[in-house]
């Protein structure tokens, strides 16, 4: 992707929004084993229940979802800096304040996150990985659940939306197998009975070509 122009000084106007995690460990299987917890308090300046969407582009789902609920902290992940820094601009100019931003890979979300901090998160259109050897990069491989287990809170859940029919049916399998329960699945949101469905800028793309979307909720049962 080009560079945007005047990136630098674009990171520098979205101020407190935006933070890019960085690590010295390009090992994937160990990038979050070295602690380095993000205070939360003090970025967002208030204590609340706290979502998370992991690849949020250029931020039209993260900023809604907080435009909606304001009594929520949410965190939007996102690895790309020209597409990150987008979606700070966005949640600036929607006058959104309980949003934050986190540059950094998937696979070391636990390195920045506190365990058992998150009561919901988001995968919203993520990269399929197609090709069979390149299993272990989808977000809800065993590569991942693991990780999302650790920050997940008690009853938390996990939402999914995809375009891609093969990583959907890939996600069902997964996420039964690492002990989710699945619920509320749909294969065609925007022909069923689900509301308040926020729409990202590829899923405006997918359904204008008349493509399914697939949606998924799951969460782990209490034990009690």
């Amino acid at each position: 992707m080009k560079r945007l122009k005047h990136l630098d000084d674009r990171k520098s106007a979205v101020g407190g929004l935006l933070i890019s995690a960085m690590s010295d460990d390009l090992n994937f299987a160990t990038a979050g084993d070295k602690k380095d917890f993000l205070d939360l308090k003090e970025w967002f300046g208030v204590e609340r229940p706290l979502w998370l969407e992991i690849g949020c582009g250029k931020g039209q789902f993260a900023c809604e979802l907080a435009k909606q609920n304001p009594n929520i902290n949410i965190i939007a992940v996102e690895k790309n800096t020209n597409v990150i820094v987008q979606a700070c601009e966005k949640a600036i100019e929607m006058g959104v304040e309980n949003v934050r931003f986190l540059k950094c890979g998937a696979e070391y979300i636990t390195k920045y996150l506190k365990p058992h901090s998150v009561e919901r998160l988001f995968l919203n259109f993520s990269c399929p990985f197609p090709k069979k050897s390149h299993a272990s990069h989808r977000l809800t491989s065993s590569t991942f659940l693991p990780l999302y287990k650790e920050l997940l809170t008690e009853g938390a859940e996990l939402h999914q939306k995809t375009d891609n029919r093969q990583l959907f049916e890939f996600s069902l399998e997964q996420l039964s197998n690492h002990g989710f329960t699945l619920k509320n699945i749909t294969l065609d949101l925007h022909h069923s009975d689900f509301e308040g469905n926020i729409v990202t800028e590829y899923e405006q793309r997918f359904v204008s070509q008349g493509l399914p979307i697939y949606r998924l909720e799951a969460y782990i049962k209490s034990e009690k």
